[in-house]
């Protein structure tokens, strides 16, 4: 699985010009799901993301995490974080998992991301969306797992 996580002050997304999922302040997470992943880098990659100390504390240093502040999260699947450009000009998605596949995972991932107790949000799994955010610092990182190789 990949993840883009930015830290967000709000963010909102719409299928079919309507409002799908919106938070306030927390986590948008855009996420890429490949035929390698399992529910072991579902799991992984939630304790991770509950746990990241990337908020501010009072002296304006990341050392709080998303549930210490009580944050939200919206989560966006992102098909095309599985793809490749290293050859040629056309992006290739082999290593993408089948879209049934795919949601069931990203699925999987949002009910663990609940049990953790937050809140969150979503687009609409496969459709196209249009996503508003407004980048907290920014703060961006890249989360990737590899279970299999770790």
């Amino acid at each position: 699985m990949k993840i883009v996580l930015q830290r967000v002050k709000n963010a909102s997304v719409r299928v079919d010009g309507k409002i799908k999922g919106k938070i306030k302040k927390g986590l948008c997470l855009f996420v890429g799901i490949e035929k390698k992943d399992s529910e072991k880098d579902a799991e992984y990659l939630s304790k991770k993301i509950v746990e990241l100390r990337i908020f501010p504390d009072e002296a304006g240093k990341m050392n709080l995490s998303l549930s210490k502040v009580k944050g939200c999260v919206l989560v966006i699947s992102q098909f095309t974080l599985a793809g490749s450009v290293r050859k040629g000009r056309r992006p290739s998605f082999d290593r993408a998992e089948e879209p049934k596949k795919a949601e069931k995972l990203f699925n999987y991932f949002t009910g663990l991301l609940q049990t953790r107790g937050l809140n969150v949000e979503t687009g609409e799994f496969g459709a196209m969306m249009e996503v508003s955010l407004i980048n907290d610092g920014p703060v961006t990182f890249i989360l990737q797992s590899n279970i299999a190789t770790c």
